[in-house]
């Protein structure tokens, strides 16, 4: 009997031990988890208490680019806050950028875009670019900017698809390529200098009031810019 005491009370030291490693370790990895997790949070917070962009509204080249009334712009009654958008419908952030920045202008209900075709993708981008602005002259160019946004590749046959889908006709572009092709060439040109003297080093970029946001942007960004836009426009 005295044997079995002492074996049993040997084999339980170990056993202890074992448990109280155990308990140990689930304490630590349940604090390392809470550590975790708070960082996570502390992230969060803090990248949503940074700006999104950066308010570039007292620079000269700014406020001329802001007042350049030349390119596209969809009508909004009221707007207060005016997104100038410099694309290429050959850059692959643009088109996902594209459906967030919708959403969040729908929402706000009180924004406008200008359009800057920026085309700096090649000769299918540069096409792409000069349909469009000949789209305006139809009065079609956001629908025209959303469905080939929204579309696949830049194929003259793409492009004429864009066009029929925006309610415009191909017949109607091939003329006022020819017909205004020096206004449209200056159009082009004037944007690529204004996209320069932003610093821009490519696309998409938002010019959104005086703040200004380089690439992409999810629909709460876009959101929380355009507020910050808001109350820096009213100061």
């Amino acid at each position: 009997m005295p044997c079995f005491v002492n074996v049993l009370h040997l084999s339980e030291q170990p056993m202890a031990k074992a448990i109280s490693k155990m308990r140990l370790n689930r304490r630590s990895a349940i604090q390392l988890s809470g550590l975790v997790v708070a960082g996570i949070a502390t992230s969060i917070f803090l990248r949503n208490q940074r700006s999104v962009g950066e308010n570039v509204g007292d620079h000269a080249t700014v406020k001329e680019i802001r007042s350049d009334q030349s390119s596209p712009a969809t009508n909004v009654p009221g707007a207060d806050v005016t997104i100038i958008s410099f694309n290429d419908y050959g850059c692959t952030a643009c088109r996902i950028a594209h459906p967030a920045l919708q959403q969040a202008i729908e929402e706000d209900g009180r924004s406008r875009i200008t359009y800057k075709d920026w085309p700096i993708f090649g000769p299918a981008s540069e096409r792409a670019a000069q349909v469009a602005l000949a789209s305006d002259y139809q009065g079609i160019y956001p629908s025209f900017y959303d469905a080939l946004m929204t579309g696949r590749g830049l194929t003259d046959e793409q492009l004429k698809l864009a066009v029929k889908k925006s309610g415009g006709s191909w017949e109607q572009i091939l003329v006022d390529l020819k017909i205004h092709q020096q206004e449209i060439e200056d159009q082009l040109n004037n944007i690529r200098l204004q996209a320069f003297a932003l610093g821009l080093k490519g696309t998409p970029a938002y010019l959104i009031g005086p703040i200004l946001v380089r690439g992409g942007a999810t629909k709460g960004e876009f959101q929380k810019a355009i507020e910050e836009a808001r109350l820096l426009l009213v100061r």
